[in-house]
């Protein structure tokens, strides 16, 4: 599975063509906690039956990261969380953690999609 980014205006490129799913309760409670890091081109996502407020915390996160929280596929909110520390609220039926910096050219109105397939930079 990879994660496109689709600017608004502009051309698709992969943003991350490893992608793991937090597709349980525990993987979802846990997200990116006790890692020491993550690749340059991973990103976790977590998809949700629909939207509504979705928080993210650093609590146990040693690394700094950039979140994307998304409602039917339009990026709505992109925040670089601070380790241990930060947190973010925002509605969402996607969220997707990625290194910091990965999403910096992303913006609120552009579209992000997960797609299955072959694994690409």
């Amino acid at each position: 599975m990879k994660l496109v980014h689709e600017p608004d205006g502009g051309d698709p490129r992969v943003l991350a063509s490893s992608v793991d799913l937090a597709d349980s309760i525990p993987a979802q409670m846990r997200g990116l906690m006790f890692r020491r890091s993550i690749p340059d081109d991973y990103a976790l996502a977590f998809r949700f039956g629909g939207a509504k407020k979705r928080d993210v915390h650093m609590l146990f996160v040693f690394f700094p990261i950039d979140v994307v929280w998304i409602v039917d596929g339009t990026v709505r909110r992109v925040e670089r969380l601070r380790p241990w520390l930060g947190i973010a609220r925002e509605t969402a039926d996607l969220v997707v953690e990625l290194p910091a910096g990965r999403a910096a050219d992303v913006e609120s109105g552009d579209r992000l999609a997960l797609e299955d397939g072959p694994r690409s930079g």
